[in-house]
């Protein structure tokens, strides 16, 4: 299965998630920048309130696009043991790119909320969206992070993971909906047609444009 975009994969994504359709306690967290975009789809279908949950991969020197971690929103910092002992990562490596993505994750908290507190979480059933799911590692980063927040619920939904990765992360989770779960997997891009970048101001746009969704189908 290939998605045209990021678009198209939230709005089939959505589908999936008929469950929690018209539910009054449901809050759909994006995760930035990619899994926005899939979100806005998400809350839009379900005239749904969306937030944003921010983690930040931590890549293995030389070969980023493989995480030996991450850290998410909360101060939480989930290491793969076994991918840091494979790659001979130091512990002086670590807590340098840790540094690093920290420093980044600061910066899209203030870009992206200019100042706003994030919405309530505690006693919600929390949607936690992404454009796609490859190691697992910075979606058990956000599942620690968010657990921490006491979620009524927690689902992880997604438009495509590794079969693997979904075996491992279901026990984590209430509940794990995925559209498309290939055995041979390489990286998420390679699932869409169009994979570009998003941008900062796409974020703040669509975050700004769920609020005003959110208050038209109120009004």
């Amino acid at each position: 299965m290939i998605f045209s975009n990021r678009t198209e994969a939230g709005r089939l994504l959505a589908k999936r998630l008929r469950a929690y359709e018209n539910q009054r306690d449901v809050l759909i967290l994006g995760i930035p920048r990619g899994g926005v975009p899939v979100a806005f789809e998400v809350a839009a279908e379900f005239h749904a309130p969306m937030d944003i949950f921010i983690v930040r991969k931590l890549g293995v020197p030389g070969s980023e696009e493989l995480a030996f971690g991450a850290i998410a929103s909360g101060r939480i910092r989930f290491l793969d043991r076994e991918i840091v002992a494979a790659a001979e990562i130091s512990e002086s490596e670590i807590e340098r790119i840790t540094a690093r993505e920290t420093r980044e994750l600061e910066r899209r908290q203030r870009t992206y909320r200019g100042g706003l507190d994030p919405l309530e979480v505690k006693g919600q059933t929390v949607i936690l969206v992404d454009d796609g799911i490859a190691t697992g590692s910075s979606m058990q980063a956000a599942i620690t992070a968010l657990r921490q927040l006491k979620p009524s619920r927690l689902v992880v939904a997604v438009p495509v993971a590794p079969a693997s990765t979904c075996r491992r992360l279901r026990p984590e989770v209430d509940d794990l909906i995925c559209v498309h779960r290939p055995a041979s997997f390489y990286a998420i891009g390679e699932f869409y047609e169009n994979f570009s970048p998003v941008s900062d101001q796409t974020v703040t746009d669509l975050l700004r444009e769920g609020t005003q969704v959110l208050a038209r189908a109120a009004s």
